[in-house]
C-alpha cells in the first residue's frame, strides 16, 4: 500500500477538490462491493448451481439496466472499437465468472479474496506487452514475489467445509484474475469514448446472453424452490454488485489511469477477509498469513505513486 502512504504525504489526493476526489470515492466503494461478492457467492453456492447463480446475477442486473433507458440515447458505435467491446465482455463478464465461480466451489472466499491482488501486477503487464507501457525490473520481481506468496498460500491450506480443494480453487481464482486483467485494459479503451454506465449494462446483457444457454447443460443443476438468503444474494450481487460496484469502477477508470484505478483493488482482500471471518467464520491460519503477507510485499513493489501517473482525459 506505499501508493497511498507516499500520496497521504504529499497531499496528492487530500488536497483535491470534492469534485476531483469522486473518482477516488467511487473506486474505494466499488472495492467493498467487490468484497462483499465472494462472501454473496459463497452463501447463493450453499444452495444453488454456480451458473445458475452468475446467470441469476447478469439477468437481474440487465433488468435492472432497463430501468435507465437514457443511458443508451445518442450512443454511437465505432467499427474500430468492436475488437475491443467484444474482447472486453468475452474476458468479463464471460470467463472471468466461469473461473470465478468454479474457484469459489473450491476454495475460501478469504483466499480467493487475496489472489486477487494479483490482478495490479497482471494489468502492468498486459499493458507492457499490448499498450508499450514501461515495465521495470521491480515490477517483474514484485510479481514473482506474489507469485511465490500466492502459491504457498495455496499449498500451505488445508481442506475444509470451506475450501475442499483451496489449491486447485486458488489456481482457477488466478485464471479471473488473468481475464480481469484484459477486461481492464479493453475498458481503459473505451471508457474514453463511451460512459460509465454504458459500459456496466453492456457487460449484464452480454453475460445474461452467454450463461443463459449454460443452464440446459447436463451438469447445471436447476433449483427447485426459492430459498430466502441465498435468493436475496443474487439479487444483491446483480443489482448492489454488478452495477454498483462495476460503475463504481467503470467511472473511476474513465477519470484516472487504469494501473492507478486497479491499485484500488489491494484493499478486495482486507475486506474480504473480515467479511469471511465475521459472516461466513472463516480462519486464517499463521502460516497462511504470512504467506498473504508475501503476496502484499510482492504488490507493493509494484506500486507507482499516484502523483507520478498522468490523468487521463
Amino acid at each position: 500500500m506505499s501508493g497511498f502512504n507516499k500520496t497521504v504525504e504529499k497531499g496528492k489526493i487530500l488536497n483535491q477538490s470534492p469534485s476531483r476526489m469522486v473518482p477516488y470515492i467511487c473506486l474505494v466503494l466499488a472495492m467493498v462491493l467487490w468484497a462483499s461478492t465472494f462472501v454473496a457467492l459463497k452463501l447463493a453456492f450453499r444452495v444453488y448451481d454456480p451458473m445458475v447463480v452468475i446467470f441469476g446475477r447478469m439477468l437481474v442486473a440487465s433488468l435492472c439496466a432497463l430501468c435507465f433507458p437514457f443511458v443508451f440515447r445518442n450512443i454511437t458505435f465505432r467499427s474500430k472499437d468492436l475488437k475491443y467491446i467484444v474482447i472486453m465482455v468475452i474476458c468479463e463478464p464471460c470467463l472471468y465468472f466461469v473461473f470465478e465461480a468454479k474457484a469459489l466451489v473450491q476454495t475460501s472466499a478469504s483466499q480467493a479474496g487475496m489472489i486477487t491482488t494479483m490482478m495490479p501486477l497482471l494489468v502492468a503487464i498486459a499493458a507492457w506487452g499490448i499498450l508499450k507501457e514501461e515495465l521495470t525490473i521491480k515490477t517483474l520481481f514484485g510479481f514473482l514475489i506474489a507469485v511465490i506468496g500466492a502459491l504457498w498460500l495455496s499449498i500451505a491450506s488445508e481442506s475444509s467445509q470451506h475450501a475442499p480443494n483451496p489449491i486447485w480453487g486458488n489456481f482457477l481464482e488466478f485464471m479471473a484474475m488473468v481475464f480481469g486483467s484484459g477486461y481492464a485494459i479493453c475498458l481503459k479503451k473505451l471508457s474514453n469514448y463511451y460512459s460509465a454506465l454504458f459500459l456496466t449494462f453492456l457487460q449484464a446483457f452480454a453475460g445474461a446472453i452467454f450463461f443463459f444457454p449454460i443452464l440446459f447443460l447436463p451438469s447445471t443443476i436447476m433449483p427447485v424452490e426459492i430459498v430466502p438468503l441465498p435468493f436475496l444474494a443474487i439479487l444483491y450481487l446483480g443489482g448492489g454488485v454488478t452495477l454498483g460496484a462495476y460503475g463504481c469502477y467503470n467511472y473511476g477508470v474513465s477519470q484516472i489511469p487504469a494501473s492507478q484505478a486497479t491499485a484500488f483493488i489491494n484493499l478486495i482482500p482486507v475486506f474480504t477477509l473480515i467479511m469471511s471471518v465475521l459472516i461466513l467464520k472463516e480462519t486464517f491460519t499463521g502460516v497462511q498469513c504470512l504467506a498473504s503477507g508475501l503476496v502484499f510485499v510482492g504488490v507493493i513493489l509494484t506500486q507507482t505513486p499516484f502523483g507520478h501517473a498522468t490523468a487521463a482525459k
